[in-house]
């Protein structure tokens, strides 16, 4: 790997710190483990930054998450490998990550709030600007 462009760790720790945090938090809301591996991995792949799939696919894998679906991943609309739950997650997911005007979020929301209470969907949201805020700053580093 080449060497940073950036180095936010020592110039803007207390910044890292708190997404750090905030990470943290989100695991209080009782969502999968293997759910939010799915979402941070898709993201990153939307958001092509490799470091950050190459680490979500390991500790997904580290967690129980099959090569199969995440090699699948990519076309989770397309295969069978996922719950109704983790496709409603992924779905919310990409509507968050690819900020389109035309996309119609009520039928997203609905599918959200037959699987997740309202604590767990601002969890999952927050999760989702998460993972998108640490791939912006992965791509910016190198």
């Amino acid at each position: 790997m080449t060497e940073p462009s950036f180095l936010y760790q020592q110039t803007v720790p207390e910044l890292l710190g708190k997404i750090v945090e905030v990470n943290a938090a989100i695991g209080t809301y009782n969502l999968d483990a293997k759910l939010k591996h799915l979402v941070e991995l898709r993201a990153s792949q939307i958001n092509q930054c490799a470091f950050c799939v190459d680490m979500h696919s390991t500790e997904a894998r580290r967690d129980g998450e099959t090569n199969q679906r995440l090699e699948r991943l990519v076309v989770w609309r397309h295969v069978k490998d996922f719950t109704d739950a983790e496709r409603a997650a992924l779905d919310w997911t990409e509507a968050l990550t690819n900020l389109h005007d035309n996309i119609d979020l009520a039928p997203i929301r609905a599918a959200l709030k037959l699987h997740f209470d309202e604590a767990q969907i601002g969890a999952l949201t927050v999760l989702v600007g998460q993972i998108n805020i640490w791939n912006r700053i992965q791509r910016s580093v190198y």
